[in-house]
């Protein structure tokens, strides 16, 4: 028997992927200069099997995305340092952030759907049939 098996516990990987979350969620709202950044929120964070790496999704507003992402990216060391003072963790991943689009999308869909329930806004087949000569 093999007794350096890691033995995998249920829901550890969501758990410790939603406290990752919530404490650079607080580290990044004290940290990191709004005027620079914009208000950043973070979505989600997915985390490998073995906890070396996480890919943190945000959302940004008051600034590019592109550029959040690269001052995110550019203090991802930070970050992370910063992260293994609050973590009693053996291993703390190391962060990549990533902008998620997601909520973005969703606000076209629901104007795209505000548009199409308009009245007088419907456009499809007539409601009397044309005439075939």
């Amino acid at each position: 028997m093999n007794r350096h098996k890691q033995k995998s516990i249920p829901g550890r990987n969501i758990r410790l992927a939603d406290q990752i979350q919530k404490d650079l969620a607080l580290i990044i709202q004290r940290e990191i200069d709004m005027s620079r950044a914009g208000l950043i929120t973070l979505s989600s964070v997915d985390l490998t099997a073995d906890y070396a790496h996480a890919k943190v999704y945000f959302t940004v507003l008051g600034a590019e995305p592109a550029q959040a992402e690269t001052l995110l990216n550019e203090k991802a060391g930070w970050l992370h340092s910063q992260l293994f003072k609050l973590l009693h963790i053996h291993t703390v991943p190391t962060l990549r952030f990533f902008h998620d689009p997601q909520l973005k999308r969703g606000i076209e869909m629901s104007k795209l759907i505000d548009q199409a329930n308009e009245p007088g806004h419907y456009v499809g087949v007539a409601d009397e049939p044309e005439d075939k000569p």
